[in-house]
């Protein structure tokens, strides 16, 4: 009587540690649509690198915020479907770093840094180190602070800063080496805005999905049109103007607390 009984109790037994394992096992497959936009950002990084080096400046630059593009679809794209994983968050992260860090600083160390020597790829190593720093401390931050802000610059917006100051002054023709100097501070300055502690909007709270005012969507349409006139300028304007917010904005909070 008692092996009876304790033949089921080891078949329940032998059938928890088998689904156990089953759960520890590895996944077999990714999914394909999330990470097939986060492998157009990675080839769009690695296209500017190539780009540089044969003198194409403008089609780096634009290959940059072809990343940017990508990079905003990939998430969304992720949750819409519910097809988010540890692996696309890696993936993504790891496709920051080429797009948006490395990249970006090797297009300006080739186009305007270089014959500045030592000082020229410290201010590209400057932020390269600030785009990986960046990633890992939000990676790191995930799910334990408010949404509604980035701490520090966001790579992409750094990236496209400097993306969009190439892309103008190599439209318009504007030779590097006349404002080399000041181009590894701004460099170096992006490559800091991303390790600081200031706070920049995130726009995570606004609610695609639902209803606003109609005029609300006449600015979108005015921006829109606006960008169209000159997308080099009004795009690499924006970029700027965001990333002088967060220090603006932190100043007023100051003034603001001290004050008080």
């Amino acid at each position: 009587m008692t092996d009876n009984h304790e033949k089921p109790e080891q078949e329940d037994e032998l059938l928890t540690a088998a689904c156990e394992q089953e759960k520890a096992r590895p996944p077999k497959g990714v999914y394909l649509l999330p990470n097939l936009f986060t492998t157009g950002a990675l080839f769009s990084g690695f296209y500017a690198v190539i780009a540089s080096m044969n003198g194409q400046f403008e089609a780096a630059a634009i290959a940059i915020f072809v990343a940017m593009l990508f990079d905003g679809l990939d998430g969304r794209v992720a949750r819409m479907t519910n097809t988010q994983s540890a692996f696309g968050a890696e993936y993504d992260s790891l496709a920051d770093m080429v797009s948006f860090g490395v990249a970006p600083a090797l297009v300006a160390f080739t186009w305007a840094l270089d014959d500045l020597g030592k000082l020229g790829w410290f201010a590209a190593f400057i932020y390269v180190a600030g785009t990986a720093l960046r990633l890992a401390r939000f990676n790191t931050q995930i799910g334990s602070v408010d949404k509604r802000y980035f701490i520090g610059l966001p790579s992409p917006a750094a990236a496209a800063a400097v993306a969009g100051l190439i892309w103008v002054c190599t439209v318009f023709e504007f030779s590097a080496e006349d404002f080399s100097v000041i181009v590894a501070a701004y460099v170096g300055l992006a490559g800091v805005l991303m390790v600081s502690n200031v706070l920049y909007y995130s726009f995570k709270d606004v609610d695609l999905k639902g209803k606003v005012p109609f005029v609300i969507l006449a600015a979108i349409v005015l921006a829109i049109a606006v960008i169209s006139i000159s997308p080099p300028v009004f795009l690499w304007l924006l970029f700027v103007v965001y990333g002088l917010s967060g220090p603006v904005l932190w100043v007023l909070r100051r003034k603001r607390h001290l004050s008080k």
